[in-house]
């Protein structure tokens, strides 16, 4: 086979069931090989990464870049918003990381457990009542919406309009709302960052504001706008769907579920199989090779784009026997649920924390807990990046 060909593997164009159950294909991928070319509506070619050796290694290398100015036309230009560590290579991711890093860390994430606590018991206790809701609307959204605009510092910020410009950049219906949702975004945040200057507190975004490294260098404009994008987007819409996804896998496999009920001692694992098994990133952003590459024995031309199938990987039995099965006394750790190397999750002690007391203090208060089974077929998020459904119809 000719890699330096326009030929691809498989085409995944108008494939249907793709977006609801993907696992089926990326294990025949899988069983074919770790590394494949294929094609979608976006890209005529993109190389896929199933395998989680494979994977893992790719995620770590920084011959694979993620700096895709020059490299790829995107509608919506060199926005604002795109200046952020996630976007970034070193050395500039690692300046950036190195502001925001303390904010972090497993004592500051530890010390938000109660307020953590506190909001999800608030939610339970107006959606409770009801009998029946949008599991997504009432909890795994407004939690982590709330925790991490607390901790940035804009409690006042319209969720409605945010959740909005934020599924229009993550998962967009067409290329043309992407690129109208991101210059909205950069607007509505550079006007947070204003208000902020303007008005500093105890907050994250203030310390970002005033934030200097070692050379005395401060975020520019620019920065300060990519930086709140990501710690805003990145802290709740992993969260979102960590909850649902893992909520949804609980109700579809009651022993499981009677399992944890039994005992919550299991959460923390039940939580590390739910990232592994149906995680909320179903493939990390795109990497882009600067030389050409060798992974899984293929050689991935410089500039081609390079997608990482955390959910192929986390499936993969080379690495998790009987991988289709959900087991939460499994010992899920290594999984790539957040990523791996220098781009993992900045968040993910806090997103960890987040679900672990949703999930609980959930069954804890609906004991009887199902699918709302009038509520039809899930309506699952489009694209390849975030897994998850828009709705989430429970009962108890």
């Amino acid at each position: 086979m000719s890699d330096a060909s326009s030929h691809v593997d498989v085409d995944l164009r108008g494939v249907k069931d793709f977006t609801a159950n993907p696992y089926p294909y990326y294990e025949k991928l899988r069983a074919a090989g770790p590394v494949h070319t294929i094609r979608t509506d976006e890209f005529e070619r993109i190389w896929l990464v199933v395998g989680y050796d494979e994977g893992r290694a790719a995620l770590a290398d920084q011959r694979l870049g993620k700096e895709w100015q020059g490299l790829v036309d995107r509608p919506e230009g060199n926005d604002p918003i795109f200046a952020n560590m996630l976007e970034l290579d070193a050395p500039h991711h690692t300046r950036l990381r190195k502001l925001v890093t303390r904010e972090f860390t497993a004592r500051r994430v530890e010390a938000l457990r109660p307020r953590v606590q506190q909001i999800t018991d608030e939610l339970l206790d107006a959606m409770v009542p009801a009998g029946r809701a949008d599991l997504v609307d009432a909890l795994a959204f407004p939690l982590p919406m709330t925790v991490i605009c607390e901790l940035i510092g804009v409690p006042d910020l319209d969720r409605n309009t945010f959740r909005r410009l934020s599924n229009g950049v993550v998962i967009p219906s067409t290329p043309e709302q992407e690129g109208e949702a991101v210059a909205a975004m950069g607007a509505y945040l550079a006007e947070l960052i204003e208000d902020k200057r303007c008005s500093p507190g105890d907050d994250l975004m203030s310390a970002l504001v005033r934030a200097r490294d070692e050379e005395g260098d401060g975020l520019s404009p620019d920065e300060l706008v990519g930086m709140a994008f990501l710690l805003l987007v990145a802290g709740h819409e992993t969260t979102v769907n960590l909850i649902s996804n893992g909520v949804r896998a609980l109700l579809h496999h009651p022993d499981q579920l009677a399992a944890l009920r039994a005992d919550f001692g299991l959460i923390d694992g039940a939580v590390e199989e739910m990232l592994r098994y149906d995680g909320p990133v179903e493939t990390a952003t795109f990497r882009f090779p600067r030389e050409p590459v060798e992974i899984g024995q293929r050689v991935v031309p410089a500039g081609e784009p390079v997608l990482i199938s955390l959910a192929g990987a986390d499936r993969d039995p080379g690495r998790y026997p009987e991988p289709d099965r959900f087991d939460i006394r499994r010992d899920a750790q290594g999984h790539l649920a957040f990523g791996h190397g220098l781009h993992f999750c900045l968040g993910a002690p806090l997103a960890r924390m987040e679900g672990r007391i949703a999930i609980r203090t959930l069954l804890e208060r609906c004991p009887r807990l199902a699918l709302d089974v009038d509520a039809g077929e899930p309506d699952w998020l489009p694209g390849m990046l975030i897994r998850g459904v828009r709705e989430l119809p429970v009962r108890w």
